[in-house]
Formats: structure tokens, sequence, C-alpha cells
């Protein structure tokens, strides 16, 4: 401890030093007895100051151990009083900045659980009107397909029409439901669970409300799932993630193009790498695909008509769906053998240790 502590190795080289200083005067004005006496009161005194000194060191490490404690705890707690003048003070002075702390947390934890109160109620208000509105296009879609005098063109017209009423629908459903879990995520408000995820399961689970959208865009879905894999997570906020990875390869791939899933597990971390065979991700913005409403540097808000492909919101959920687990998601372009971009590749980590 001596040897790692430069104000004890300052304040005994000090005292030693002034001892022999003294001593010596003392010897050569009064001669040896003189210089005896001044060695054993320094060495009496030494010992009365190591003493006070340990004591007081024994009283700041256990300070620093509560104030450990305090930091790696779910919330501040108070400190035990010091019997020193000094400790006392500092130690009433921290005490007093935790008290003010643990209200803060208290109060962040009842403005987090409002919070989680006040997303319900405006899901279950915004989700409401949706529905109601699905129905009713779909009565009339159904109404203007059975009206025997309309002309086919006027027909035909009015049933387009209604379909991009519906695309649209399903687009704001979408939307609204997932900045609503966005902001569950940023409120706290999501408990993940931490239960063995099985990979299969996880890609079935992600891939099957997609299905349908694959079809019609004539784009093909191929897995390529180790089998056995698993990693400890939640397979539903999970399966959440990976379904917004899919449906953003999906909206870049052309028709009779690839969208692939691999699913790996070595002893470091379970991997999910997807690929797509579309334009890629533009140079500019692979520092940005992750950005909340970021929609690229060559999307305008004109070019996508009645009919939005992406309101950069997606990746942006599955981003902080897998970070919340303590995981890791990255973007990069795939190359083919002359340097040019065949596709785009998403890289999702869950690692079993810290690296």
């Amino acid at each position: 401890m001596l040897l790692r502590n430069r104000e004890l190795m300052l304040l005994v080289c000090t005292y030693v030093g002034a001892t022999l200083l003294i001593a010596l005067a003392s010897c050569a004005l009064s001669g040896s007895a003189a210089c005896f006496w001044v060695i054993s009161t320094a060495c009496i005194l030494g010992i009365v100051v190591a003493l006070f000194t340990r004591a007081r060191y024994r009283a700041i490490a256990l300070l620093a151990a509560q104030l450990d404690e305090c930091l790696f705890a779910e919330r501040p707690a108070l400190l035990d009083g010091a019997r020193e003048g000094e400790l006392a003070i500092l130690t009433n002075e921290i005490a007093k900045l935790l008290q003010k702390l643990a209200i803060s947390v208290d109060q962040l934890e009842r403005d987090r659980s409002l919070l989680a109160d006040s997303l319900a109620d405006i899901s279950h208000q915004l989700k409401t009107p949706l529905t109601s509105l699905g129905l009713t296009t779909e009565l009339l879609r159904k109404q203007i397909g059975g009206l025997d005098g309309l002309a086919a063109d006027a027909r035909r017209d009015a049933l387009a029409r209604v379909r991009t009423i519906e695309r649209l629908q399903n687009q704001v459903m979408w939307l609204v439901s997932s900045l609503l879990k966005l902001a569950r995520v940023d409120a706290g408000a999501i408990k993940l669970l931490h239960a063995p995820v099985d990979a299969e399961k996880l890609v079935e689970e992600a891939y099957g409300p997609l299905a349908i959208a694959f079809d019609i865009a004539d784009v093909t879905f191929v897995r390529t799932i180790q089998p056995g894999s698993t990693f400890t997570g939640d397979q539903s906020w999970t399966a959440e993630a990976l379904r917004n990875v899919l449906k953003n390869c999906l909206e870049h791939t052309p028709a009779g193009g690839i969208v692939s899933v691999r699913v790996q597990e070595d002893a470091l971390a379970f991997r999910i790498v997807v690929t797509d065979t579309g334009p890629g991700i533009a140079a500019a913005d692979l520092p940005h695909i992750f950005e909340r409403f970021y929609r690229g540097a060559d999307r305008t808000d004109e070019a996508d008509g009645v009919e939005p492909q992406g309101v950069g919101i997606g990746l942006a959920l599955a981003k902080s769906l897998i970070t919340a687990q303590d995981g890791r998601i990255r973007a990069s372009n795939v190359t083919d053998e002359t340097g040019a971009t065949v596709g785009a590749r998403f890289e999702i980590a869950f690692f079993k240790t810290a690296v």
C-alpha cells in the first residue's frame, strides 16, 4: 500500500528527512544524548501519526466501498456515518447527493410508467379508427364490385382507387405500430425475456407475416439454418427486429430476386446474416441507415407517389430491439468478383461473452 500511495510516500520521506536533519543538528550542538532523544521522540510521534493515518485511510476505504455498492445497486442507498470530522462532512454531503438521486430515480420510474400507460392508450385510440377504416374500405370495395349499372372501366378505376386506399391504410397502420413500439423501447416499457431462442422458430416467426408479400413481389426467400443453433434472448421481439430487416430487403429487391437468411452459432456468438439481390446501399447512406426517418440521399417524397415504400422506421426499430438485448447489427454491401455491388447485407450478432 505504501509503495502505491504517493501521498504516504511523500509524507514518510518528508518525516524521515526532517527527523534526520534535526537529529544531526542536535548532535552537533548538544551531543549524542540530544540526538538520541530527538530520534526517540520522532519514532513515538511517527507511530502516533501512522495509527491516525491508518484509521483515516480505513475510513476512506469504507466510504469508497459504500459508494461502489451504491454505484452498482438498482437505486442509490444512504451511507453510514463516519466518525472523523472531515470525513463526516464529506459523507453527509455525498448522502445528500444520493438522496436526491434516489428521488430522481423514483420520479423517472413514475414517469416511465405513465409514459407506458399513455402509449397503450394512444395505441388503442389509433388502432380503433384505423380498424374501422379498414372494414369500411372492404365494404366499399364489395359494394363497388356488386354495382351492375357501373361501367366496366369506371368499376376498374374505382376498385383500383380502393386498393390504393387499402395499401395506404396498411402502411399507416404499420407506421403507427412501429412508432409506438419504438417509443416503448425508448421508454423502457418493454420487458425483454431471457430465454432460449430456437433459430428455426425465430426465422419462421419473422418470415411468416411476410410470406404473401414475398409471393406478390415475386421474390424468393431462402433460409440456411445451422441445426440446433440457439441464443438467450426474447424470441418475439427478436423476430420483430428480423422481420423489419426482411421487409426492408423485400422493398429493395426487384421481381425475380432473392432474399436469403443464414443463421449459425459459434463459440462467440449467435449470428444472423440477411442478404438480398437489390441495388445495395449507397455509400452516403451506410453511416445513416439505422437512423430514424432517414430515407436515403436519393429519395424524395414526390417520387414515392401514393405508395410510399419506407419512412426510415423499420431499421431503427430493429436496431433498438437488438441493442436492447446487448446484440449488434450492422449493414454493408455484397460485391461480386469485379467489385460491383450486387445487393445489401445485414449482420446481426448476439454475443455469448464480452468482446
